[in-house]
């Protein structure tokens, strides 16, 4: 019999611009055994390219455990050394960080740097390690275009000389486990103490107010200059912000003391008018008094022959 081909020989180098990399999945308790996972990768090319696109690759059918641990690790060993400096996960979720973006007169966000740069706060995290969908993708950034370059070409001899890459291998216990331990970390995550809920809540807080002090910038400066047509916009009001604590306790003592006026008024009144009320009916009990007074003196005086 003639022997059996290994199926890795029969595997392409690439399909279409894609980079084919097998990788070798260690076997796990819940799958004793070793598989073959493949990774496509190609230099990014989006629509609407970016100053950070150069220094970029495209990766697609990540494992579902895949980490930017992982993927730092295996460029580090299997992409001479190639320095990542982020990866950019598909789906990756965005909800988590609070924001209240400043906006300028035409409702867009101004540019970082500027006087209405977003601040985002971070959420207490719920799990320690992200899981990802079958065929999930990424975008690595390396720190420069040549970094990009020469993992890709490194990548490229790995396939060509057919040597074997194991997932993982490299990332060790650097990432959290999985399994129960994960659900067990979850549910820890899910209560968080309460110094973690009270360093997010100043740090929002913190970044609300410089918002609103780089609103009442933004409101100040477009009452004192002119647009393009020389006009100057009226805003409203004088000032922005909260007002202090003292502002607010003294005005509300002022709507006290009014309320508490009007209260006085509408007393004095009620009481007025129960008097004028009870003067009514002991006049209307005199008019009947002397009614019948006088019908008895007359009663009195017919005598009948």
């Amino acid at each position: 019999m003639a022997p059996v081909q290994n199926p890795s020989s029969r595997v392409p180098a690439s399909v279409n611009d894609y980079t084919v990399l097998p990788l070798t999945i260690p076997p796990t308790d819940s799958f004793p055994q070793a598989t073959k996972h493949y990774l496509y990768l190609r230099p990014n090319a989006p629509k609407v390219a970016t100053e950070n696109t150069p220094r970029e690759l495209f990766v697609v059918n990540l494992p579902i455990d895949a980490t930017e641990t992982h993927l730092r690790s295996l460029f580090a060993t299997h992409g001479a050394g190639a320095r990542v400096e982020r990866v950019e996960f598909e789906g990756t979720r965005t909800g988590k960080k609070l924001t209240a973006p400043v906006t300028s007169k035409s409702g867009k966000k101004r540019k970082r740097g500027g006087d209405g740069e977003s601040k985002m706060v971070e959420l207490p995290e719920l799990w320690d390690r992200r899981v990802g969908r079958s065929g999930n993708t990424c975008v690595v950034v390396f720190v420069d275009a040549s970094a990009a370059e020469m993992a890709l070409k490194e990548v490229k001899k790995v396939v060509k000389a057919g040597k074997e890459v194991v997932w993982g291998a490299e990332a060790g216990d650097k990432v959290p486990a999985l399994g129960a331990a994960r659900y067990l970390s979850h549910h820890a995550l899910r209560f968080p103490s309460t110094a973690v809920l009270q360093a997010s809540v100043d740090a929002y807080m913190t970044a609300f107010a410089e918002q609103e002090a780089t609103r009442a910038r933004l409101l100040a400066r477009q009452r004192a200059e002119p647009d393009e047509d020389g006009f100057i916009t009226v805003t409203r009001g004088g000032r922005m912000g909260p007002a202090r604590q003292e502002e607010a306790q003294e005005k509300a003592e002022k709507q006290k003391e009014k309320q508490k006026g009007k209260e006085d008024f509408y007393r004095f009144q009620m009481r007025e008018k129960r008097k004028e009320k009870a003067n009514e009916l002991l006049k209307g009990f005199e008019e009947d008094r002397k009614k019948v007074e006088a019908m008895k003196m007359k009663r009195n005086k017919f005598r009948p022959n």
